[in-house]
């Protein structure tokens, strides 16, 4: 369905879902039904995840840091009930890496927040890397085995363990405790204390809340299958990585990183579906 669209409406569609449109949003903005948006959106997104997959190896980072985001498909957790089952409805986690020299989004896996989750995750990150780096991650105790059986000692690990106190007491709270400090803990190797955050990672978070509909808490805006969650966050890194460019460092994280030399329009992303297409024939 996606292939038979104009290459204008294509175009359309994407520009909608990368600015946090909703599908239903975006098909009433483009004209086009709601399952027209979702198959191309599907079908882009295991595009931009191939290409990614691919395209982000040996990466010449030097630090790292890692952090989880949380979203829900179907219901949250408290609201799965019987009938829900074998669906994949509850608490779903966003995994991300990111190297805050070049802002690239390198790694993410899309699960559960346990120890299979962090060891798959953390497996991934190694991989991806081309020599020994500094790395950060919250104090998620998962992250302890992860990290030593993804790196054994080739890295300089540290953690930064927030201390939270109690909130103002209300009938509802919609934002989360107070933090009343931090602690620096080296875990492995010798990290630079001056290093030691995860400021970038969770400015991340907002890009990921404000760029993708799905992770817009407090709505109905969710995912109701995990697959489509995963495809939609492929689209959202595909064109943070390869299209916005960052204020900061004045071309896109890709550019820096060296991963490519331009920074990427949209047709250009929506072309990966005829390379997907092409590596699979």
């Amino acid at each position: 369905m996606a292939n038979i669209l104009p290459s204008e409406k294509r175009a359309q569609i994407i520009a909608c879902l990368i600015d946090g449109n909703s599908g239903r949003a975006t098909a009433r903005i483009c004209g086009v039904t709601k399952k027209t948006v979702s198959r191309l959106g599907v079908a882009l997104g295991k595009a931009c995840t191939a290409y990614q997959d691919a395209a982000l190896v040996n990466l010449q980072c030097k630090r790292v840091q890692v952090d989880e985001i949380w979203a829900f498909c179907g219901c949250k957790a408290k609201n799965v009930g019987p009938q829900h089952e074998g669906k994949g409805w509850g608490d779903i986690w966003t995994w991300t890496a990111i190297d805050p020299e070049s802002k690239l989004l390198l790694c993410w896996f899309i699960g559960t927040r346990d120890a299979g989750a962090a060891y798959h995750f953390m497996h991934d990150v190694a991989g991806r890397l081309a020599h020994r780096v500094q790395l950060t991650s919250d104090g998620h105790s998962p992250y302890l085995a992860a990290v030593e059986s993804a790196f054994g000692s080739e890295i300089d690990y540290a953690r930064l363990i927030k201390i939270y106190g109690e909130g103002p007491k209300t009938e509802a709270r919609y934002s989360p405790a107070v933090c009343m400090g931090a602690r620096k803990a080296v875990v492995t190797g010798e990290p630079d204390f001056r290093h030691v955050s995860t400021s970038h990672v969770e400015r991340l978070n907002l890009s990921i809340r404000m760029g993708n509909r799905r992770f817009t808490r407090l709505t109905n805006a969710h995912s109701k299958k995990a697959e489509n969650h995963e495809h939609a966050f492929a689209l959202f890194a595909m064109h943070y990585n390869f299209c916005k460019v960052h204020s900061t460092i004045r071309c896109t994280p890709a550019m820096q990183a060296g991963v490519t030399d331009h920074v990427w329009e949209l047709s250009e992303v929506i072309a990966l579906l005829d390379w997907q297409e092409a590596k699979a024939a």
